[in-house]
């Protein structure tokens, strides 16, 4: 009995083996009018570009927040690559947010003349949503590890 056993759950191996190989009926691609790899049983490039992973964040860094410095939610390196905005007024910005419009940046409190000149020659930099805790949650609007 042991060896019928055995000699049946080897031709069940074997078969299935061989209609891998073949690639042999696939219900999922079927069902979805899918293609498969035949070698693999992996889908094929079509698939898996269908498949790309996307997020609030990678949604947000689509619009205008990814072109523009938003007041609400950029990081303080975004900051860095406008003269006279990185550190000081940078770290005034991050701490008076949430702002209600672009214009609320100029009446900061404690603002000196040059920082005002500074900040109105940037205005056309600044773009304004709602704080996502994607990007305000915790410390990392200051520093977020990423070091040059």
């Amino acid at each position: 009995m042991k060896q019928l056993f055995g000699q049946v759950l080897s031709s069940l191996l074997l078969l299935t083996v061989a209609l891998g190989c073949l690639g042999g009926w696939q219900p999922s691609a079927l069902a979805t009018g899918l293609s498969w790899n035949a070698l693999t049983g992996a889908p094929t490039a079509p698939l898996l570009m269908a498949m790309e992973p996307r997020n609030r964040a990678d949604d947000k860094l689509a619009t205008e927040f990814g072109k523009k410095i938003d007041l609400n939610n950029t990081n303080i390196r975004a900051f860095m690559e406008y003269p006279g905005l990185y550190p000081t007024l940078a770290r005034k910005i991050l701490q008076n947010a949430p702002f209600e419009s672009v214009d609320d940046v100029l009446e900061m409190p404690d603002l000196t003349d040059r920082q005002l000149d500074i900040l109105q020659a940037n205005m056309d930099r600044f773009t304004l949503s709602a704080p996502e805790d994607t990007f305000v949650e915790g410390g990392d609007r200051f520093n977020n590890g990423i070091y040059r």
